[in-house]
């Protein structure tokens, strides 16, 4: 007894007969055999072409008969590959390893094979792959800002380096970790601590750094984090040259302290792949009664030096007026002229006049500044 059965367009029957599949039926008019109870029953199921490609739990049966040739193209994907699938054109799907049945009609499908051992995604479009059916699953976006750089390891080694690009790699093809390095000046604040002088004073002391990762990959490999590296170092380094001094030779040249800090530190960070740009003490904070005591011993310099000042003064005019004393001693021609000069500053300002009769006139002039 045979049975009509009509396939339609964008669809494709799958023959079993007796149970074993026996061909690919394209659109049209078929007749299959049917017993009610007969081992050589036709079995045909729909499948729908306009999907793209073909899903059975039997494919690995249905691509080894000769009618699937003609109606599928079969692709077998290693483990170490991808596949991006295009349809009509387009990016449709993306697919990890295994085997795939593509239906030749109604649609034209492309097939672009990619090997893992390259892993990072070459194509111009990787927008349309990333959105496409499994693109994700099959795929990591890593956007890597300017001034950042980014280490990618696979099974423990580098394989690449980008710059202030996007990054587009395949997923399960390794043991893929990625690193962004911040190749930008970064400054650090190292917190205050209490450190002891050389003369057994305790102060406390904040530092500033500035540092720039000047070799991604030595500061990834040899430290795990940077900022922290840098930051124990500058401790280490500030204890050093503060317990090295006393607090006036400390506070007098806070630069000196700077500077030796900045070397100490220069060393040491330029083995994790750092630069230190700069180093500076921003605050130093006393203990309250060391505040008193320095105001005081300040206070005590500055009025000893005033005094001083003031004594070196007086010593030096004292010696200017003998000095004086002498020259004019010695020159009465000049102790005149200074007697002039005094009784010009005397009279100064005033309208008084004076009549000089005949005679000596330096006598006369002597009168008139002479006590009474």
């Amino acid at each position: 007894m045979f049975i009509p059965i009509r396939i339609h367009q964008g669809t494709a029957g799958l023959l079993f007969r007796g149970g074993d599949f026996a061909g690919v039926l394209p659109p049209g008019r078929f007749w299959a055999r049917s017993f009610l109870f007969g081992a050589a029953r036709d079995r045909v199921q729909i499948a729908d072409t306009t999907g793209g490609f073909l899903s059975h739990p039997q494919l690995d049966l249905i691509v080894r008969h000769p009618s699937a040739a003609r109606a599928l193209d079969v692709v077998d994907v290693a483990d170490h590959e991808r596949i991006v699938v295009r349809k009509n054109g387009r990016v449709a799907w993306v697919l990890g390893p295994g085997r795939y049945a593509f239906w030749k009609e109604p649609h034209r499908i492309e097939v672009q094979r990619f090997d893992t051992a390259d892993l990072r995604l070459r194509t111009p479009n990787p927008d349309a792959v990333l959105a496409a059916s499994e693109g994700k699953a099959h795929l990591t976006d890593v956007n890597v800002p300017a001034d950042h750089e980014l280490l990618v390891f696979r099974d423990g080694r580098l394989i690449d380096r980008v710059v202030g690009e996007r990054y587009v790699h395949w997923t399960r093809a390794g043991r893929v970790t990625t690193a962004v390095v911040d190749r930008r000046e970064q400054v650090l604040d190292v917190a205050g601590q209490e450190i002891m002088t050389q003369d057994k004073v305790t102060l406390r002391v904040h530092l500033i750094v500035s540092y720039r990762v000047t070799d991604a990959v030595r500061a990834v490999g040899e430290v795990a984090d940077v900022s922290q590296a840098v930051y124990r170092e500058a401790q280490l380094a500030l204890r050093a040259a503060v317990g090295g001094r006393s607090i006036d030779v400390l506070l007098s040249d806070k630069e000196a302290v700077g500077a030796e800090i900045r070397g100490v530190l220069a060393k040491r960070s330029e083995s994790f792949g750092v630069a230190v740009l700069s180093v500076g003490l921003r605050d130093v904070t006393l203990p309250g009664d060391m505040k008193t005591i320095l105001n005081q011993v300040i206070t005590a310099s500055k009025e000893a030096e005033a005094n001083l000042i003031r004594r070196r003064e007086e010593t030096a005019a004292a010696r200017s007026q003998a000095n004086t004393a002498r020259l004019l001693q010695d020159n009465p021609a000049l102790a005149r002229l200074k007697e002039l000069e005094m009784l010009q500053t005397i009279l100064a300002g005033t309208k008084t006049t004076f009549v000089l009769g005949p005679g000596d006139l330096t006598a006369q002039i002597k009168t008139l500044v002479a006590p009474e």
